[in-house]
């Protein structure tokens, strides 16, 4: 099965969103229990965390943490939006830069001026969003980013979504309440999937489309702990409470290369793999035995597959043992937490 498919169904109840290239899974979404990353609170300061620099805050769905802050004492009430998804039994990761984002614009109500994303390049496609940008936020002191899919599209579209956006940040930063509140709840995968997955593709709706596009037996794949890596090795992930482990296996290659090919196949895959997983946290790679040498041409390509992916990833480097790690945003809920 050739080309792009978006795919937007559910599982067991529960709202899904998966993009299809050439038959394989590239990405997967699906609600779960948790507040989605972008909800919006008015929070109340709790009590503070010297030791790590933050603050516990009351939320209408359970605490939250915010990191990084300063003279900010217990009681106050502030707004604060979920950033990613908490470990089981710790509080809601929240910041205090808010955001309202759609497919083509993002207000910024702390960072004010209007701003184009660079990939655009086109001096004259600039200059007309730009115009768009100024007539729709001529009366407003909040920024704009429009985003690198407004490229080439209709100037009604544009203007739609960034009106639709200073709505909400209108209707959130003019709230009068006085209690902790939900004021804006993060958008659903299916939502996700129209803001995020901006590619040409065929988008597929009607129930039952999982199964029809090869969805499901992918999904059954990405629960397991294994796949097959290009050129006859294989990656193993395994998730622990401390850290994903992730092997690499040379499979039934014996060459002197084996490991080198092996390792390089497993940094073009590794986004990838745990893009469509839902696997955050701490990672730690046991990599197959390769020459020191080539240990900058393996952190390029992974450091090129993670640029690529769009999920917030710190490429943390070697240990003395030769294991690599990374530190990974928890922008996903984990495939084994939802899907049993």
């Amino acid at each position: 099965m050739k080309g792009r498919a978006i795919v937007l169904d559910h599982i067991d109840s529960r709202e899904a969103a998966a993009l299809m290239v050439d038959g394989r899974l590239e990405d997967f979404l699906i609600a779960g229990d948790a507040p989605a990353p972008g909800t919006i609170y008015r929070a109340r300061a709790d009590r503070p965390v010297k030791g790590q620099g933050g603050m516990f805050l009351t939320t209408p769905d359970g605490p939250a943490f915010l990191r990084q802050v300063r003279g900010l004492k217990p009681g106050t009430l502030m707004l604060v939006q979920v950033t990613g998804y908490a470990e089981p039994g710790k509080a809601l990761p929240v910041t205090e830069r808010i955001l309202f984002k759609s497919r083509y614009a993002i207000v910024t109500p702390d960072a004010p001026g209007l701003n184009i994303s660079r990939s655009i390049r086109d001096e004259g496609e600039r200059d007309r969003l730009l115009e768009i940008a100024h007539e729709c936020m001529e009366n407003s002191d909040y920024g704009l980013i429009l985003r690198s899919c407004c490229e080439g599209e209709d100037a009604g579209e544009i203007a739609q979504d960034i009106s639709a956006m200073l709505a909400h940040a209108d209707q959130v930063l003019n709230d009068l309440g006085t209690e902790p509140d939900l004021l804006l709840e993060g958008d659903g995968p299916h939502v996700l999937a129209w803001r995020d997955w901006t590619d040409p593709a065929e988008v597929v709706t009607h129930a039952g489309g999982f199964e029809e596009q090869g969805v499901l037996d992918a999904l059954d794949m990405a629960r397991g702990i294994s796949e097959p890596l290009q050129g006859g090795g294989r990656l193993y992930i395994q998730p622990t409470r401390a850290l994903v482990a992730v092997d690499v296996n040379t499979g039934s290659d014996t060459s002197l290369a084996a490991g080198t090919k092996a390792n390089f196949a497993c940094a073009k895959a590794l986004a990838r793999a745990l893009r469509v997983r839902g696997l955050g946290g701490q990672i730690t790679l046991d990599l197959a035995p390769m020459p020191k040498k080539d240990r900058r041409g393996f952190e390029s390509a992974l450091r090129a597959a993670f640029k690529a992916d769009g999920i917030e990833t710190n490429l943390a480097g070697w240990t003395p043992l030769g294991h690599y790690e990374l530190q990974r945003k928890r922008g996903r809920i984990p495939l084994t937490e939802v899907l049993k």
